[in-house]
C-alpha cells in the first residue's frame, strides 16, 4: 500500500501586506500513518487566567455539597454546559494579600498576588513611591516554558481602560495587571481589541501600512488571499473546510473591530492616537475579546493568556442587568439584601461570559478533540468576602480538560487557609512546567485531587 500525505509544519503561515496569519492544527501536518501524539502537530495545553473583582457572594457562590455529585450553586449555574470539565475549589487563600502592618490596599494587594503568591510590599515599608517589588506571576513561569514554541510567549488583556480606577489606599499600580515577567517588571494588560488583532496577525510591518491595506480592502486578511488559495489546492477535503472556516472567524473578528471603530469615529471629533476600538456594550467588549484570546489559542500564536474582567475597586455598573450601582460599591453590601441581591447578579453575568468562552474553545476543533479538552482555564479572584475584604476562601474554579490531565465534575474543598499557589503549582504541573517554588505554596495540592482517573 502507497500511503502519499502533504506534511505541512506546525508553525505554517500564510504572509502578505503587513499581515501574518498562523494557521490552526490541519490533518496536513499530521505525517501519513503516524499517531498525532507521536508527532509535533500532537496538540498543547492552552493556559488561561481570568481574574475577577471585589469578591464575590460566597453564599451563592460556594456548592453546598462536595465531590462528583455536587449541585451547582446559583452563580455557577450558567457552567452547566460544561460541568463534566469543570473543577471549583474552596477553601482556598492568598493569606499574602493581607496587610502585614502596611494599612489599607486590600484591593491592590488582592491583584498583585493572584498569580504570585507574593506580599506586595515589605514589612519594613516602602523604599520610595516607584520602589516596587513582588514576584513571577504563574503565568510567566508557563511562558518561559510554553511560550518557546510560539510567536508570542503570552497575551495580557483586560477589560477596562486604565484611567477607570480609583484606589482605596497605597499604591494602585499593583492593580493595573496580574501579569508579572520577574519581580520588578509588571507587564502591560492591553485594553484594545484593534491593538491586540494586530499583535496577533502582525509580522513586523508598521501599523500605518496595516491601517493603509484595512482602508484600501476592507481588512489586512485580503492580502494573503491569494497565499491562502494556494495552499487550499493542496489540501485534502477536511483541511479545505477546516483553513476556510478558520479565515472567517479571523474575519469576522476584524469586522466586529471595525465596527467598533466606525462608533468611535462618528462620536469623537479629534481622535487619539490609538484607534478608539472598545465597543460601548460591555457584554460585546467581553465576548470580542474572549474570542481574540481564543483565536491566538486556536492559531497556536500563545499558548499562554490572562485576562482581567476589571480592576480592583471598578466603577463599572450594570444596568443591563438592572444593576446600576458601581461594582465595587454594591461589594460593600453591609449585609443589606438588596445590595447582595446585586452583587450576585454581577458575579452570575461574569460566570456567564465565561461561559461564552468555554463554549467557543469546546467548539474549536484540536487534534483529536477540541480547545476546550486540550487547555486550563483558572478563573477567580484574590478576595472572598469583598464586604470585609477577606482574602479567605477564595472564588476559584478550573475549567478544561488539560490535555486528559484533569477530571472534572468535581467540588474540591480544602482545609481553611490552603495557600492558593500550590493550585498554582498543581496546574503548571499538569501543562509540563515545573517550578520549583511559587510564593507561599507548601507544595502541589494533594495527591491525586488534580489527577485524571
Amino acid at each position: 500500500m502507497i500511503i502519499a500525505k502533504l506534511a505541512l509544519p506546525r508553525r505554517t503561515f500564510l504572509r502578505g501586506l503587513g499581515a501574518t496569519v498562523a494557521l490552526p492544527l490541519l490533518d496536513a501536518m499530521v505525517p501519513a500513518a503516524t499517531a498525532l501524539a507521536q508527532t509535533a502537530a500532537s496538540p498543547a495545553t492552552r493556559l488561561g487566567f481570568v481574574y475577577i473583582p471585589n469578591g464575590v457572594i460566597q453564599e451563592q457562590w460556594v456548592p453546598a455539597t462536595t465531590g462528583a455529585g455536587f449541585d451547582l450553586s446559583p452563580t455557577l449555574s450558567p457552567l452547566a454546559p460544561y460541568r463534566d470539565q469543570l473543577l471549583v475549589l474552596s477553601g482556598l487563600a492568598h493569606r499574602q494579600a493581607d496587610s502585614f502592618g502596611d494599612g489599607n490596599g486590600d484591593h491592590p494587594r488582592a491583584t498583585a498576588v493572584w498569580l504570585s503568591g507574593v506580599h506586595a510590599w515589605e514589612r519594613r515599608g516602602r523604599i520610595g513611591p516607584t520602589a516596587i517589588k513582588l514576584g513571577t506571576t504563574a503565568d510567566q513561569i508557563a511562558a518561559r516554558e510554553l511560550g518557546k514554541a510560539t510567536p508570542l510567549p503570552s497575551l495580557e488583556l483586560v477589560l477596562e481602560r486604565p484611567t477607570a480606577i480609583s484606589c482605596d489606599s497605597g499604591d494602585c499600580f499593583y492593580s493595573n495587571t496580574i501579569s508579572w515577567r520577574d519581580p520588578t517588571t509588571p507587564l502591560e494588560m492591553e485594553p484594545h481589541p484593534r491593538v491586540v488583532f494586530e499583535r496577533l496577525f502582525g509580522d513586523g510591518g508598521s501599523s500605518a501600512d496595516r491601517r493603509a491595506q484595512a482602508r484600501h480592502s476592507g481588512s489586512i486578511l485580503d492580502s494573503v488571499t491569494e497565499e491562502a488559495l494556494s495552499l487550499e489546492r493542496t489540501l485534502g477535503p477536511g483541511d479545505r473546510n477546516k483553513l476556510s472556516e478558520y479565515l472567517e472567524s479571523v474575519r469576522d473578528l476584524e469586522l466586529r473591530i471595525g465596527r467598533a471603530e466606525a462608533r468611535g469615529d462618528e462620536a469623537e471629533i479629534d481622535l487619539p492616537e490609538r484607534p478608539i476600538d472598545i465597543p460601548d456594550d460591555f457584554e460585546e467588549y467581553a465576548t470580542l475579546m474572549f474570542d481574540l484570546l481564543a483565536l491566538a489559542y486556536q492559531a497556536d500564536v500563545t499558548r499562554v493568556g490572562t485576562l482581567m474582567m476589571a480592576r480592583e475597586t471598578s466603577p463599572r455598573s450594570f444596568p443591563q442587568i438592572g444593576v446600576p450601582d458601581q461594582h465595587h460599591t454594591v461589594s460593600h453590601h453591609r449585609n443589606d439584601p438588596d445590595y447582595i441581591a446585586r452583587k450576585a447578579k454581577i458575579d452570575t453575568y461574569h460566570i456567564s461570559l465565561l461561559g461564552h468562552f468555554l463554549e467557543t474553545l469546546r467548539a474549536t476543533p484540536d487534534g483529536d478533540g477540541n480547545l476546550l479538552d486540550h487547555s486550563m482555564i483558572v478563573y477567580g479572584g484574590g478576595i472572598g468576602n469583598g464586604n470585609l475584604h477577606e482574602h479567605t476562601n477564595l472564588p476559584c474554579l478550573v475549567a478544561g480538560g488539560g490535555g486528559g490531565r484533569l477530571q472534572g465534575g468535581r467540588h474540591l474543598a480544602y482545609p481553611e487557609d490552603t495557600p492558593m499557589a500550590n493550585l498554582l503549582l498543581s496546574v503548571l504541573d499538569k501543562a509540563g512546567v515545573r517550578a520549583e517554588e511559587l510564593g507561599d505554596a507548601s507544595g502541589l495540592l494533594s495527591t491525586g485531587t488534580l489527577a485524571n482517573v
